[in-house]
C-alpha cells in the first residue's frame, strides 16, 4: 500500500470489481457498450452509465441500479454514436447514488475508473482552491477534475500522463475529451484493461467478456500501459509515452468461458482468485504503520464496543465454520467470551442475550433466512448486530448496526470459497482490532500479526500451486465410499469445512471431527478403504497430530495429509502429502483450507458432477 501525505487517510478500499467498457468504430457504439455492460453483470455493481459522443458534445447517461435500468431511461431516445464509454460501480467513495455513478464529468472531459486513488484528498483540495466543484463522494471525479485541468493546455493523452504523475493507487481508466472526438485513451495500474481489435472497430474492456462477440483479437496492457484508440487503429506506449510492441493475443474461449476467465467451471475460477479477494478485503482496512484496524470499516466505534462483555456469532453452512475460526481468535487475541450458533437453532434456545452482548453474523449473501432470523431476535433482545457480509445492500447489512463488506467478489459457485477465506480474513481483523481495543494487543504484537497478513495472499498463491498434486491424490480416491478429516484447535474447523465441500461437490458422504476425538468412536471406520484427510500444523498441537496419522497408519487407512511446510515429519509417515506455507496459526488454516476445496473440486468433476450447480443446494437459502 501506498504511503499516506498529509491530512489523507491510510483507510482506502479500491472499486475492484467494477467493470468498463470503451468502443470506437462504425457500429453503435451506445449499443455495443450496453450491450458490454450487460456481460460484466457476473462482477457485481450497485450502479451503471454510459458516455457517447453525440452532434452537440458528449452526453452522460447514468442511473443507481442495474443496466436494465439505465437502458429504460435511454431506450426511447434512439441514441446513435460511433464512439463511447461505459461503467458498471461497487460503491466505495459515497454510497449507491446517480451522482456517484460513473462516468464522471470536467468541462469536456469524461472518464471511468476502476481502482482507487489514494491520495485524493488533497489532490481535492488543491483542485477546489483552483475553483472546481465537486458533484460526488468519488475519488474519481478528483481524477477527471485533474485531467481536465492539464487538458486546458495538452492533448488528452499528454494531460492524462501528467495527472497520473500526481496521483498515488490504482487506476484503470478510459477517458474521452469532446475537444478530441473520434478518440478514447486507456491506462491501467493494478486493475485490469484489454484491449480489442476487431475489423475497423476497436474496444477497451476491464475484462474479455465485455466484446468477445465482436473480437477474439486481444491486446492484455501490463503495468503503467496506455493504450490509445481511434479510428485508424490502436497505439500502446507506457506512461512515460515510449512506444510499447505488443503481440496480439487469439482468445478461443466461448462468451460463457469468457465469464468464468478461461477456467472449466465457475468454483475452479473462484478458487483461484482467493489471493486476489482476500488481498481486496485487507487493502485500506489497517494502518501497517500503528498496526491499527479502521474500527469505521466495521460501522463500529470504540464507544459501542467499550462496554462489550460477550460476542455472540451465526452463521449457516460454510460461514457457520468462519465463525467457529472466529471464536479461536477472538478469545485469544482480545480475550472475550464467544458463543458461536448455527443460526436455525438459536433463536429456539431462548438465549440469553442483552444489551452489553454484541451479535455478529456472517452471511455470503446476506439474505439467509435463518440468519436474518437470528440478528432481528438478537437486536430485539437489545444486543448490537454487526453483519459480515459480502454483499452491498443486502437485508442483512441493511439492517445491522454495522456492517463489514469482504468485497470477495460475486461467487458464482454454490459451495463456498473465497467467500469463506474473505470472511475468516474479516474475523481476524475484527479479533485485532477488539484486541487493540481491550488492551490485551500491544502495537508491536499488533503490527506483527498485520504484517503477515499482508504476506497471505502470496502465500495462498503459492498453495494453488498443489493443484496438480490433488488432481493426482483424486484420482485415486475419487470412487471411495467416505472420508474422515481430522484436525485440531483452529484447524477442526477446517477439517467441518472440507467434509463439507467434499459432500457439496461429490456426493460423497464426509465427516469432520476434532481428532482429540477420533478414539471416541471415528476410528472404528478406518480400515484399507477409507481416505482421511488430516490437517496439520507446526503448533503446539503438532505432536498429537503425527500420533493420529500414526493410529490410522496402524490400521490400514489410506492418510491425506495437508501440512504447512515446517511439518516436514508429515511427509515420512503420510501415503499422500501436500503443503502449504507456513504463517501464524491463526492464518494457517486458511491457508490449509486451499487444497481441501481443490481436492473436493477435482472428486466432483472426475465423478461427472455439476460441481458449480450441485443437485438440491441454492446459493442462498432465503427460507427458513
Amino acid at each position: 500500500m501506498a504511503d499516506a501525505g498529509a491530512g489523507e487517510s491510510p483507510f482506502v478500499r479500491p472499486d475492484s470489481m467494477c467493470g468498463i467498457i470503451g468502443y470506437i468504430g462504425n457500429r453503435n457504439a451506445v449499443s455495443v457498450v450496453l450491450e458490454g455492460l450487460k456481460r460484466l453483470e457476473y462482477r457485481g455493481y450497485d450502479s451503471a452509465g454510459v458516455a457517447f459522443f453525440s452532434g452537440q458534445g458528449i452526453d452522460v447517461r447514468r442511473c443507481k441500479g442495474k443496466i436494465k435500468d439505465l437502458s429504460a431511461i435511454i431506450e426511447n431516445e434512439h441514441l446513435t454514436s460511433s464512439t463511447a464509454i461505459g461503467h458498471t460501480r461497487w460503491a466505495t467513495h459515497g454510497k449507491p447514488s446517480e451522482e456517484n455513478a460513473h462516468p464522471h464529468r470536467s468541462g469536456g472531459v469524461v472518464l471511468v475508473h476502476n481502482g482507487i486513488i489514494e491520495n485524493y484528498l488533497p489532490l481535492k483540495k488543491k483542485l477546489a482552491e483552483k475553483g472546481y466543484s465537486f458533484a460526488s463522494d468519488t475519488d474519481t471525479e478528483v481524477l477527471c477534475h485533474l485531467i481536465r485541468d492539464h487538458c486546458n493546455r495538452l492533448p488528452l493523452e499528454e494531460a492524462v500522463r501528467e495527472a497520473l504523475r500526481e496521483v498515488r493507487g490504482a487506476y484503470a481508466l478510459a477517458v474521452i475529451n469532446e475537444q478530441e472526438p473520434g478518440k478514447v485513451v486507456g491506462v491501467r495500474k493494478d486493475s485490469p484493461l484489454v484491449v480489442g481489435i476487431g475489423d475497423g472497430e476497436y474496444f477497451i474492456a476491464s475484462d474479455v467478456p465485455a466484446f468477445l462477440n465482436y473480437s477474439r483479437d486481444v491486446l492484455f496492457l501490463d503495468e503503467e500501459e496506455m493504450v490509445i484508440l481511434t479510428t485508424d487503429g490502436v497505439v500502446v506506449t507506457s506512461l512515460d509515452g515510449t512506444p510499447v510492441h505488443k503481440e496480439v493475443t487469439s482468445v478461443t474461449w466461448s462468451p460463457s468461458m469468457a465469464e468464468k476467465g478461461g477456467y472449466r467451471h465457475f468454483m475452479l475460477k473462484e478458487i483461484f482468485e482467493q489471493p486476489r479477494a482476500v488481498s481486496d478485503t485487507v487493502r485500506g482496512r489497517f494502518s501497517p504503520e500503528t498496526g491499527e484496524i479502521n474500527l469505521e470499516e466495521f460501522g463500529l466505534s470504540s464507544g459501542m464496543l467499550s462496554g462489550i462483555s460477550k460476542i455472540f456469532i451465526v452463521a449457516c453452512g460454510t460461514s457457520w465454520h468462519a465463525a467457529l475460526a472466529a471464536k479461536y481468535m477472538i478469545e485469544e487475541l482480545a480475550r472475550i467470551p464467544v458463543e458461536v450458533d448455527i443460526a436455525s437453532e438459536f433463536r429456539y434456545r431462548r438465549p440469553l442475550v442483552d444489551a452489553t452482548h454484541l451479535m455478529v453474523v456472517i452471511t455470503q449473501s446476506g439474505e439467509t433466512a435463518d440468519t436474518l432470523a437470528a440478528q432481528r431476535e438478537a437486536k430485539r433482545l437489545g444486543a448490537k448486530a454487526l453483519s459480515i457480509c459480502n454483499v452491498v445492500g443486502s437485508t442483512s447489512a441493511r439492517e445491522a448496526d454495522a456492517v463489514f463488506y469482504t468485497h470477495s467478489g460475486p461467487e458464482i459457485g454454490v459451495a463456498s470459497t473465497k467467500a469463506f477465506l474473505t470472511q475468516v480474513t474479516a474475523v481476524y481483523l475484527l479479533a485485532i482490532a477488539l484486541g487493540r481495543l481491550k488492551g490485551t494487543l500491544d502495537e508491536p504484537r499488533s503490527r506483527e500479526l498485520l504484517d503477515e497478513l499482508l504476506l497471505l495472499p502470496g502465500k495462498i498463491e503459492r498453495a494453488l500451486s498443489s493443484d496438480e498434486a490433488i488432481r493426482s491424490i483424486a484420482r485415486d480416491y475419487c470412487r471411495a465410499r467416505g472420508f474422515i478429516y481430522l484436525g485440531r484447535g483452529i484447524n477442526y474447523p477446517i477439517a467441518l469445512e472440507g467434509a463439507l465441500k467434499l459432500k457439496e461437490i461429490s456426493y460423497i458422504h464426509a465427516e469432520g471431527y476434532p481428532a482429540g476425538e477420533m478414539k471416541h468412536g471415528p476410528i472404528a471406520l478406518i480400515d484399507e478403504e477409507l481416505p482421511v484427510v488430516i490437517l496439520v500444523s507446526r503448533d503446539s498441537l503438532f505432536e498429537k497430530m503425527l500420533t493420529n496419522i500414526q493410529e490410522v497408519n496402524s490400521r490400514g487407512g489410506n492418510v491425506i495429509a495437508v501440512a504447512t511446510e515446517s511439518a516436514r515429519e508429515v511427509e515420512e509417515i503420510s501415503g499422500n502429502c501436500v503443503t502449504v506455507p507456513d504463517s501464524n496459526h491463526f492464518l494457517s488454516p486458511l491457508l490449509l483450507a486451499v487444497p481441501l476445496q481443490l481436492l473436493a473440486y477435482h472428486i466432483g468433476v472426475l465423478r461427472g458432477c455439476d460441481v458449480d450447480q450441485p443437485r438440491n443446494l441454492a446459493k442462498s437459502v432465503t427460507v427458513e
